[in-house]
């Protein structure tokens, strides 16, 4: 089974008389493990798919099936428990609390959760920015972390549910070449050390080197990409 199955997904906005199409009939299958870069310029629907897959929107047409669950018709109330157990974002902005230090960010998800911040998971949250190069950095604010530091903390945050599918959203673009290879190989190896699904979306083609596939995406309509998948 796959982590994730897009089929015939259509978004459509209605702006006044006119009905915009953010995403036209696409299909799109991730397998455990497998990292798809999303290609495609500004506009092209990247993000809308990406909040699909996330459940963050729903579609006007199509299902949307996340770990063995169809999600297409979930209330909000349905969605957020889904994503918290299900899904991590890393976003472009890192949407780091401001006012809490890498290690409180990662123990959000915790609380978020009806967890209490105990121990254990105290201790994941520790154990998971050691594995990312940050355990010196637990007591650190954001302000006092690099973009690359704090992207890394978003990234351990993303990771702390075990979720199956992880989405980000232009994770380098606000990062020097240097510092994003860094950054896209750590997604890398995270993701394959855990098996875990990844869609990656960009516009730099430089970065798709660390997917197993790539699926271009123009006026929102997929390359036939989508509907490969990757051989194991």
């Amino acid at each position: 089974m796959s982590v994730l199955e897009m089929t015939d997904v259509r978004k459509v906005y209605r702006s006044g008389d006119i009905d915009i199409v953010a995403l036209d009939h696409a299909t799109l299958q991730v397998e455990h493990g497998e990292i798809v870069a999303l290609l495609g310029p500004s506009g092209s629907g990247k993000t809308t798919l990406l909040s699909i897959a996330g459940g963050l929107l729903t579609p006007t047409e199509g299902t949307v099936v996340v770990n063995g669950n169809d999600i297409t018709d979930h209330d909000a109330k349905e969605l957020t428990g889904f994503r918290r157990e299900n899904i991590g974002f890393v976003f472009q902005s890192v949407n780091l609390v401001p006012f809490l230090n890498a290690e409180e960010n990662l123990l959000v998800v915790d609380e978020l959760g009806g967890g209490k911040g105990d121990k254990a998971a105290k201790a994941r949250a520790r154990g998971l920015l050691d594995e990312l190069g940050l355990g010196h950095r637990a007591k650190n604010m954001p302000a006092q972390l690099s973009g690359g530091e704090r992207q890394r903390v978003a990234i351990g945050r993303a990771l702390f549910n075990n979720p199956k599918l992880v989405l980000f959203d232009e994770p380098t673009s606000a990062l020097d070449t240097k510092i994003g290879a860094q950054v896209m190989e750590l997604i890398h190896s995270e993701m394959k050390a855990r098996d875990t699904a990844a869609i990656i979306v960009t516009h730099d083609r430089r970065m798709t080197e660390y997917a197993d596939r790539t699926v271009e995406i123009v006026d929102g309509r997929l390359g036939a990409a989508g509907l490969q998948t990757a051989a194991h």
